[in-house]
């Protein structure tokens, strides 16, 4: 096989998963994304809410004094490399080709999703009165239901959480429970026919994000996450790239896909951990 490839090749190459990378990320676009990060961690910033004073006549303006907090992503490197004789000097195999950016943007959007999960799941949960680092535990007792969504947008609307951009992030299983239940699958009470696009989009105010289950891990055990976008934030100091080197101890190219990135919990109490039975 011969060692040279065309420019023309890798940026296609290049193109192509980049295409498949964005076309499939998961949770990337439910959180709160600051790009071009310089250093090994980013902290984003929290601004406090005021409470508005009455102001007598001619006296000074009272500050509100809000705080500021900062929450700290540490940045990590990932790769998903893989060696590969699909390339030669005229041309590229673009069946293979594409099946190859496939799988390098699948492993990636499935680590940035698996940070995101680790992120929420760091999160000191209580069941009542969370702080503003702590998130609300909910024990159901019973599978994933709709009295469970009801019950996550209760908590959050109590919490003074907008009523968008808030999503649940749930397993095939948790799914098939809730796709049981009448209320979430008919018409008379949803507007999306989960019964005849086999799905549920949206329901109860909140999007929904189905995590398989993944050799990164996935979701824990028995664990629903209710979030919303402003509560999680995901750093990213180089945004996935590829490369296409010639090795010739392997005499096969090495392509692969990198990304440094990490994620925080912003706002504890705009998250809610769901515990199925």
């Amino acid at each position: 096989m011969s060692k040279f490839l065309t420019n023309a090749a890798v940026i296609d190459f290049d193109s192509e998963v980049k295409h498949a990378y964005q076309g499939m990320g998961n949770l990337r676009n439910c959180v709160t994304i600051r790009t071009g990060v310089t250093g090994e961690s980013y902290k984003f910033t929290r601004m406090g809410s005021g409470i508005a004073n009455q102001k007598a006549s001619q006296a000074d303006v009272t500050p509100m004094d809000i705080e500021h907090a900062r929450q700290t992503a540490i940045l990590s490197n990932w790769n998903a490399p893989e060696y590969t004789d699909i390339f030669d000097a005229a041309e590229v195999n673009f069946d293979e080709k594409t099946e190859l950016a496939q799988t390098i943007a699948k492993a990636l959007s499935r680590r940035e999703d698996q940070l995101i999960i680790a992120a929420m799941d760091s999160v000191t949960y209580v069941n009542s009165s969370p702080t503003i680092d702590q998130g609300t535990s909910v024990a159901l007792g019973t599978a994933f239901n709709v009295a469970a969504l009801r019950k996550a947008s209760s908590v959050l609307s109590d919490k003074g959480v907008p009523e968008s951009d808030r999503y649940i992030a749930y397993t095939a299983a948790d799914r098939e429970s809730l796709m049981g239940e009448e209320e979430a699958t008919s018409s008379d009470y949803n507007t999306v026919k989960a019964l005849v696009n086999g799905d549920i989009d949206s329901f109860v105010g909140f999007k929904f994000k189905l995590i398989e289950t993944r050799e990164e891990g996935g979701l824990p055990a028995n664990t629903v996450f209710a979030w919303h976008k402003a509560a999680v934030g995901y750093a990213v100091g180089i945004d996935m790239k590829t490369t296409v080197d010639w090795i010739a101890q392997k005499t096969s190219w090495l392509c692969n896909g990198m990304l440094k990135s990490g994620a925080v919990a912003r706002e504890g109490r705009g998250i809610v951990k769901l515990t199925t039975a």
